[in-house]
């Protein structure tokens, strides 16, 4: 990796986005509320207004691009391997995803949050409203992507399919070319407003404890997937997750498990306990669909985050369909920085009722972590084929021989 990658990635912009926000926003708490103060913190609230906007429409065109294409790929194969693997990495990320509620009730209410708003100023009004309404509600972008990728599936509709890839490309085109670009300002301008109402200065300890929780929660995690794995393929797991620390120093650096795919496949073919072919077959499949660390992170986080700004944690009842609806984002998320929670983006103002504040602070955070999130994702994959392996083997599947790719 070159050395300047990290000062041109997202996270690097995010906290530049971050710093500079809070920094503006202070300067400006301290000042006199003077007409130029005004007039910048109407500039402020109107620009990130405009760039919430923004985002918020390209919410339904991300669940569609991402969704609908990630049905017809998957549906239109019938191996029964594959139909294992897309089980056990959903059921891992459900599984991550309750954990994280179940850590997130016990002990949110423990981390002596502020809600109260006593004794903070108040942001001006919006100078204009440009109104960007969204193409269709978000659950319709949810309900239309997947009745139209079963449909597709069901029909073997080729030129819907292949549409429905070309439009994953311009959707993908969207977020990388206008989503990503504007999200640090967005960010600071966020930033801004909460440091000159004071709200930031309150909440930093709490958001410095709930990184550390995650991190626990992230190798508890992945202790039980390995505990599970060696159980049911009667084989050490030690002697698969042991080859594992470049795959993991590697995630870090590059918060992408796509970018670490190679790695990771040199890592797993040192296990002995896995099969060769398991080895080719699932790494690739699971660096794209396994997705258990950034989804017990985002869980937790979105919990928090409710609390902080609407000084409640959502309902059970609306944590747990979060959950599953975040298992299936979670499938069609691309390998990528930040592909989980941008991926999910439609959940989180849908079901949790986030507003572009609490959105902005979501995407803040995960993306300040995302990197170690991602190594748990890496990792974990290691106990998942090693599950595949253990399946092959009961079930009298017999081994393809594929030659060794040097890596």
């Amino acid at each position: 990796m070159k050395k300047n990658s990290f000062f041109s990635s997202l996270p690097f912009k995010l906290l530049v986005g971050v710093i500079l926000g809070i920094i503006a926003g202070l300067i400006l708490n301290a000042t006199d509320s003077s007409s130029v103060t005004m007039g910048i913190l109407n500039i402020v609230v109107t620009l990130k207004y405009v760039l919430g906007q923004l985002i918020n429409f390209c919410v339904p065109l991300i669940i569609i691009g991402f969704i609908a294409p990630s049905i017809t790929k998957l549906g239109n194969s019938a191996s029964r391997m594959l139909g294992v693997a897309l089980v056990i990495a959903y059921a891992s990320s459900i599984g991550a995803a309750l954990f994280s509620v179940a850590a997130g009730y016990t002990l949110i209410p423990h981390l002596s949050i502020v809600t109260d708003v006593d004794g903070l100023k108040e942001l001006p009004e919006v100078v204009f409203e440009l109104s960007i309404p969204q193409i269709m509600s978000v659950m319709s972008a949810l309900v239309f992507s997947i009745m139209i990728g079963l449909a597709a599936t069901w029909n073997k509709a080729k030129l819907i399919t292949g549409l429905l890839d070309e439009f994953q490309k311009i959707v993908l085109s969207i977020v990388s070319k206008i989503i990503i670009p504007i999200l640090p300002f967005f960010i600071g301008l966020t930033f801004c407003g909460l440091a000159y109402e004071g709200s930031i200065t309150k909440q930093l300890p709490v958001f410095l404890k709930v990184i550390v929780i995650v991190l626990i929660g992230h190798f508890i995690w992945m202790t039980l997937l390995y505990v599970l794995a060696g159980a049911y393929s009667h084989e050490n797991p030690w002697e698969v997750v042991r080859h594992y620390g470049p795959a993991y120093l590697t995630a870090v650096g590059t918060m992408s498990s796509a970018a670490t795919l190679a790695v990771a496949l040199q890592s797993a073919d040192k296990a002995k306990p896995l099969r060769k072919d398991m080895v080719q077959f699932g790494i690739p499949l699971f660096a794209n669909i396994h997705l258990c660390g950034s989804v017990l992170t985002e869980v937790f986080f979105c919990m928090t985050i409710s609390k902080i700004l609407y000084g409640s944690i959502p309902t059970p009842g609306t944590m747990v369909l979060f959950c599953l609806l975040l298992g299936i984002f979670a499938l069609g998320a691309p390998g990528v920085p930040g592909g989980t929670v941008m991926a999910s983006l439609g959940i989180i103002t849908g079901v949790l009722g986030f507003n572009e504040t609490g959105t902005a602070l979501m995407l803040t955070i995960f993306a300040l972590q995302d990197s170690f999130g991602t190594a748990c994702n890496v990792t974990g994959d290691g106990a998942l084929t090693l599950i595949l392996t253990g399946y092959a083997k009961k079930h009298n599947i017999k081994e393809q021989h594929i030659e060794s790719v040097d890596l």
